[in-house]
């Protein structure tokens, strides 16, 4: 399995994060200047809202997004389970849909997104269940803003709470809450970001009673050129997510085959995902 080699990096010292270098864009094309990046903390309300509204832009695109997902979960006293999947976005209008391809017994389940709303197909049965944002796709410790970012700038508000050091990286430390209304997974999240590159390197869930739920890590990113956005798409390539609550618990998330071309205007809908298990 190609995520078995994770199982030792993972209890492993995690590895500090490496900026990938960025596919040229095609020629002809034209690359719109990216907003710089606020200098090193502290950050006032108005720097931290620039660099949340960043960090949203950077991981949208414009058009279509499409990649593949492997994902490896552990538990105590459990064999590890690997899953190979697909997820498809199109975030000019907030849809997501992920179908799972690996192992057999998961081969044509699915999430799908439709209007605002996060639903989960299960071919054994034929039947759709609505599901919440905090719904662990396929059982796991990944959600769909894993692999969906969300929007820090619009639904959260920041206080910052320092500039520190995450290994040898200077970083901003912001503790978000969301606003009211917002519809989100984690009402409280601290986020550390690299200074130098806008990357977040660590994330942290909380439940709104302050109890940690989960610790993510970002140690490798990808930017690939979008000829639709004008501009680069920034994904992680790697997560690795501990859950808090469950300590023996914890997700590797690789995601790989970023294209950012256009998919079929059919593909986000509840009778694709189905003709996909037949």
């Amino acid at each position: 399995m190609r995520l078995r080699s994770f199982a030792l990096a993972l209890a492993a010292a995690l590895p500090l994060p490496v900026q990938a270098q960025t596919p040229a864009p095609a020629s002809g094309s034209t690359a719109r200047a990216e907003t710089p990046l606020p200098p090193a903390g502290p950050l006032d309300a108005a720097q931290m809202n620039t660099l949340l509204t960043i960090i949203d832009d950077r991981q949208r695109n414009s058009g279509d997004f499409k990649a593949r997902a492997f994902i490896e979960q552990r538990e105590k006293d459990k064999n590890d389970v690997f899953f190979e999947t697909v997820f498809y976005r199109r975030d000019g209008s907030d849809q997501f849909l992920i179908l799972f391809l690996k192992p057999k017994t998961e081969a044509g389940k699915g999430y799908l997104r439709i209007d605002k709303n996060l639903w989960m197909y299960d071919p054994a049965t034929g039947k759709w269940e609505r599901r919440t944002e905090r719904e662990r796709i396929g059982g796991t410790n990944s959600r769909s803003d894993d692999f969906d970012p969300i929007y820090l700038a619009r639904d959260f508000t920041a206080v910052y709470v320092g500039s520190e050091k995450l290994g040898n990286f200077g970083v901003h430390h912001m503790k978000l809450t969301a606003k009211p209304g917002a519809k989100v997974a984690d009402p409280i999240i601290e986020l550390w970001v690299d200074q130098a590159t806008g990357n977040i390197l660590k994330q942290q869930g909380y439940a709104l009673s302050g109890r940690l739920l989960r610790t993510a890590y970002y140690p490798k990113w990808e930017k690939v050129f979008s000829a639709s956005k004008g501009a680069d798409v920034y994904t992680p390539k790697e997560i690795r997510i501990f859950d808090e609550v469950e300590k023996e618990n914890r997700t590797t998330v690789l995601i790989e085959q970023v294209d950012l071309a256009a998919l079929d205007k059919n593909v986000f809908t509840k009778a694709w995902l189905e003709s996909k298990s037949r």
